[in-house]
């Protein structure tokens, strides 16, 4: 029922939004049908160096781990087949991990994104659209267009396990009139892009974005507060439940970003719900025009909240050098450390520092 309560509410703002648009003046220019597409791609490469723990090597030497990695490389197919019907088709390269096969160890593409997308311009604000197939969830997309180091490792929430990037489902987006904010909401399988549906359950996610003052200049145009929400379940009466609250802030000297979230986990009606809680915050100040910018950010994340000792505190501090940018490329490279240090935590898990080259490779 709340679900369902929910999804009519969307419905309700969606509908409402739309009736409320102008239909374009007769005179206004005829929108281009040409066919287009277009081919990018994204790289995530670095050295990393790990400083604590010392593991043992073949011989039982103690050394310090360090590798040459590549985390991600995207193929980005995107383009439209008139003004009204865009794609995307995005595979993903990861590593196999399973047992027992030729291919464990070995670098795999796999999907990532493909979905259809229905654009809403004609009818409702520019920057609307319906999409259908493996897409973007609503939370963490937005949030990384604030924060650019998805380079560096991913968003608090994502980090932590409690949500993806992406999964199949149908969802909208609608942009409010003026640049006040956006909404963004649909539902999913919930089991994330790089799994297949097991059963029945939906999940409802939705996002909703204001912006308070679009036309303060650059000091408040940049600010936006958020609220997320997930309403889903793992099986029939096992929640799966998520709240964000997040409020970003761009401006030409400085972003910065704090998120609190609240989670629930019930994996079976025969399971205990396990709560979990968090904070984090993190700052990019800039080094005016040239192009050095730092990056600080600390997570806070307690596992289960009727055994709050229990906390993982994850604190990264670096400098990245952005190249200048043409048009929509990105070339980024990032020296930073990264600490994880869990309390009473059990199974006992080492605390970790690594020290990192990162770069980032996109256009």
């Amino acid at each position: 029922m709340r679900k369902f309560c929910f999804a009519a509410v969307l419905t309700a703002m969606f509908a409402a939004a739309a009736a409320a648009q102008v239909t374009p003046a007769p005179a206004s220019t005829p929108p281009d049908d040409t066919p287009k597409y277009n081919i990018g791609a994204t790289l995530f490469a670095d050295y990393t160096y790990n400083q604590s723990p010392e593991t043992k090597d073949a011989d039982g030497n103690l050394v310090h781990n360090s590798s040459f990695n590549v985390t991600r490389a995207y193929i980005n197919v995107t383009g439209n087949l008139n003004h009204w019907i865009a794609f995307r088709i995005t595979p993903d390269v990861a590593r196999e991990t399973g047992s027992g096969t030729s291919l464990n160890g070995s670098q795999e593409f796999r999907l990532k994104f493909a979905y259809a997308q229905f654009n809403l311009d004609d009818w409702w604000t520019k920057g609307s659209w319906v999409r259908f197939g493996v897409q973007q969830t609503p939370y963490i997309d937005f949030n990384e267009t604030a924060y650019r180091y998805r380079f560096q490792g991913s968003v608090f929430p994502e980090r932590v396990g409690l949500l993806s990037g992406g999964d199949a489902g149908v969802t909208v987006h609608y942009n409010l009139p003026n640049n006040y904010g956006d909404i963004h909401g649909g539902f999913y399988n919930g089991e994330n892009y790089f799994k297949s549906e097991v059963n029945n359950e939906k999940g409802l996610e939705i996002r909703g974005t204001v912006r308070p003052l679009p036309q303060g200049g650059p000091l408040w145009k940049g600010l936006r507060v958020s609220a997320f929400l997930v309403e889903d379940h793992y099986v029939e009466n096992a929640k799966r439940e998520r709240i964000i609250g997040t409020v970003l802030y761009e401006h030409p000297r400085v972003n910065f970003g704090i998120d609190v979230l609240r989670a629930k986990d019930r994996t079976s009606v025969t399971k205990a719900e396990t709560d979990s809680k968090g904070w984090a915050f993190w700052v990019t100040p800039k080094f005016g025009k040239s192009g050095f910018e730092a990056l600080i950010r600390h997570d806070n994340y307690t596992p289960n909240d009727k055994a709050s000792s229990q906390k993982q505190k994850r604190d990264i501090d670096g400098i990245a050098y952005w190249f200048p940018k043409v048009g929509n490329k990105a070339v980024a490279v990032l020296l930073d450390r990264d600490s994880l240090k869990r309390t009473n935590v059990t199974p006992s898990v080492p605390n970790t520092t690594n020290y990192e080259v990162k770069m980032l490779v996109s256009f």
